[in-house]
Formats: C-alpha cells, structure tokens, sequence
C-alpha cells in the first residue's frame, strides 16, 4: 500500500492515511436471489382426481378443464399427483399439458441493503466536512453513515464514530454484509467509520483532501463491525 502519512483532524482525533489512493471505480455486491421453477397441469378436460394412481384408485374430486394444479408428482406410468382444494390426488398425464413457471425470489434484507449501498455510492467524490452532516455539501465520517442510514433505511444513528459503535449488533468482519458499518482506531478508541459494499470495499468520508471515496476495509485494521440493517 505504500508508506502512510498520518494527519490528526480536529478535536476528536480523526487519522487517516493520506497515501492510500481508492480504486478508479467499485460495484455493490450483487443482490443474491433464489430461482424455483414449479409445475402445474392446464387440464384439457374435466377429469376425474383419484386417491391413487390407476383407474382402480378411488375418485375423490373433479379437476376442471381450463384451471390449473400444482404437480407435486411428475408424470409416473401416466399420472400426476396434483394438490387440488380437496387434497392431494392423481390425474392421468395425457388429460392435462404441463406448464413450467419459474420464480425469482430476493431476499428483502438484502435487496435493502443494495439499496443502502448504491444510495451511499452516488456521494463518491464529495467534499470531506468535519462536523458535517449532509455530504451534498460536506460531511464527516459519522455525519455520512447516519446520514445514509437515515435517508436509505429509516435508521436513526448518532452523529459520533463511537457512539455509532455502540448500536446494532456487534458482528466478525467475516460476517460483513453490504450496509455494515466498519469501525477503525486504536488503543479502545473508535475515531473513524466508513460503510462496507462488498467484495472487500467500504465507501466513507475519509480526509480533507481525499473526500468521500472508497477504500479497501482492510487499509486500516477493522476494531469492530456492527450490522444496524437486521
């Protein structure tokens, strides 16, 4: 990484190493989504549902032409169990077309915490304000995690780096997650604060000369990762 020039900025202590330069570019972490596919058998005409398999299975319902059932059973010597109003039963295979449909499903928490991250993202480039609370026009490092917590999730943080570390849920940095906030200082004192992205990054105000950037989260030792978005 180079050698590291270190600046105190005001009261509170904030260091920062100056020489670290952020990479061109990142992306979020991608949302993770599930893919299901399910069967259902279209019947083509009104057909008798039996307890089992067989013309000799005892009929306990109609299934009516035109709607649909969820095939729990694909086609075994001609027939399909299917899951009606009345229960589960078997219709024969060739009185019925099966359709495939396939479902997304992305987890809610992480589908918010992309949206945290790619709110936070936009601010890349903006001025570091000590003291700041809105980095449209300059912020801090808390002043920006509260500031995207509260406008991206509805989550209410205090504006100090060691107060912030103190609420959520205290996690490993394995454990990281997109919108978990990074903590960083020495000796059981918490100075700085930046948000982790993913693959290995975080976003934060960093210096005076630097900005709002993002940084690789090891290019100081994490003291703590807390997770607010559960």
């Amino acid at each position: 990484m180079g050698k590291c020039t270190w600046k105190v900025l005001g009261i509170l202590g904030i260091s920062a190493c100056l020489s670290w330069s952020a990479p061109a570019s990142a992306q979020a972490a991608e949302i993770q989504s599930e893919t299901s596919t399910t069967l259902y058998a279209k019947m083509d005409a009104l057909t008798s549902v039996r307890e089992t398999s067989g013309m000799s299975g005892k009929i306990i319902s109609q299934a009516v032409k035109g709607q649909s059932y969820e095939v729990l059973v694909s086609d075994k010597d001609g027939w399909l169990k299917i899951s009606t109003s009345q229960g589960e039963g078997y219709v024969q295979s060739n009185r019925a077309t099966v359709i495939e449909k396939t479902q997304e499903k992305v987890d809610e928490n992480t589908k918010l915490r992309q949206g945290v991250v790619n709110y936070a993202l936009q601010f890349v480039g903006g001025r570091y304000v000590y003291g700041g609370t809105n980095p449209n026009t300059g912020v801090d490092c808390s002043g920006f995690t509260s500031y995207v917590m509260r406008h991206a999730a509805g989550v209410s943080l205090s504006h100090s780096s060691r107060a912030q570390s103190g609420q959520g849920r205290s996690i490993s940095y394995a454990e990281a997650k997109p919108g978990d906030l990074l903590f960083y200082g020495g000796k059981g004192y918490i100075n700085h604060v930046g948000m982790y992205i993913g693959n290995g990054q975080i976003v934060h105000a960093s210096t005076e000369r630097t900005g709002i950037k993002i940084s690789n989260a090891t290019y100081r030792t994490p003291v703590k990762v807390v997770s607010v978005l559960n």
